[in-house]
Order: C-alpha cells, then structure tokens, then sequence
C-alpha cells in the first residue's frame, strides 16, 4: 500500500490509521532519511493505539515504552547499535514476541532479527512533488502487501 503525504499532518494521519489498526504482537520497522517524518508517523502510530504522552524518537535510549493506551507501544531507534548481538542486551525477544506493538526505526540495521511477520514501512521525500510531500509505502513481508 502507499500513502501519499502532502503535509506533516496527513503522515501523522496515516500513522494514527496504522496505530488504531495494529494488533496485539505485532511489529512494524521504520525506515527512511533522516528528517524525513519517521518520528511524526510515531507519534500518529501512539495516538492510533490511544497514548496521550509526549512520544520522542527513543535515538540515545534505543527503547522508549508507552503503556498509556489500549496496548504497549515499545519504541526502538536502532541507528546507533553496531552490531545486531546488542539487541539480546536490552531483551529486544520479549518485546517483539510479547503482546504490545513494536515500532523500530532504522531497523534495517538489525534487518536479520526481524521477524517474517515484521509490515515494513518506508518514508521517501519527493522535492520534484513538493518540499512536504512524503511517499510512505507500507508492506507486509509475509504477504508481500
């Protein structure tokens, strides 16, 4: 599926439509360039799930946790590990296969610890469209959608 984004508002639309959709277990990866509106689409995924709190992007901790809303939202920015083996030191199993919903930015820096069931969602600019458009393609790698 791809959504097209006009304005910072429309990709905090589309995350809110992924949050309030999301289910139990399930696990989305976030990629995209710098300053290209992941950690709005975030802070749309939250409100979707129900999460009032301020949502930042977790880039210093590695894992932020919401449990504010109708399910825990673990937050992971993943741009500074080096090395995926870092990810069994903060636990990351028993947050990816545990009952809240999951969102790593930057994930395919850890691309092999992500499970078949991950949905993908890439954020890519398009200045010849406009300096706030954004292109957010959203796939599911087990069905490929």
């Amino acid at each position: 599926m791809v959504i097209e984004s006009a304005r910072e508002a429309d990709t905090f639309e589309a995350g809110r439509k992924i949050g309030a959709a999301a289910k139990p277990g399930q696990i989305f990866a976030l990629s995209g360039d710098l300053g290209v509106g992941k950690t709005v689409l975030a802070k749309g995924l939250a409100a979707g799930l129900g999460i009032a709190e301020p949502v930042n992007s977790p880039t210093f901790t590695i894992l932020q946790m919401y449990e504010g809303g109708r399910l825990p939202l673990y937050h992971f920015d993943v741009y500074r590990i080096a090395d995926p083996e870092e990810m069994y030191e903060i636990g990351y199993e028993d947050f990816f296969f545990g009952g809240g919903v999951c969102l790593v930015e930057w994930a395919e820096q850890i691309a092999e610890l992500m499970p078949e069931h991950t949905v993908w969602i890439t954020i890519n600019k398009d200045l010849e469209q406009g300096f706030d458009y954004r292109r957010i393609e959203v796939k599911n790698e087990s069905t490929g959608n």
